[in-house]
């Protein structure tokens, strides 16, 4: 059963313009230290903290605003293989047991100016 389908867009200049003028700042406040470290081993940064940023509201979207959600509670890691998926922790992660989320399926994607990201919520009930 498909519990709530999210999506969200960035500008990868505007993020690159928000840890420019905000520094560490920002980053602590919006990203997790594992998505920090896993951007800043990239080539282009931008790109990978513009899609995480995009995952983390495609995710409250997909909840519908239920709850109100820090996004240090929403982490965007990686599989071995690279594949894309969500880490919930505290107060989301309640929520989504509550209501039998039992995958968050996650999408990326980026091009030159913008990384979107697409977030659908499946569990049983």
């Amino acid at each position: 059963m498909i519990h709530g389908i999210g999506i969200d867009i960035v500008r990868i200049d505007r993020m690159k313009k928000a840890v420019e003028r905000w520094g560490s700042r920002f980053l602590g406040r919006v990203f997790t230290e594992d998505e920090i470290a896993y951007a800043y081993q990239k080539r282009e940064p931008y790109l990978s903290l513009s899609v995480r940023f995009a995952a983390k509201e495609a995710l409250i979207k997909a909840i519908g605003g239920a709850i109100p959600v820090s996004l240090l509670d929403i982490e965007v890691a990686n599989y071995e293989g690279g594949r894309p998926f969500i880490r919930a922790r505290g107060r989301l992660d309640e929520y989504l047991k509550e209501k039998s989320v039992t995958c968050a399926h996650l999408s990326l994607s980026h091009e030159r100016e913008y990384g979107v990201a697409c977030v659908v919520l499946e569990g049983g009930r």
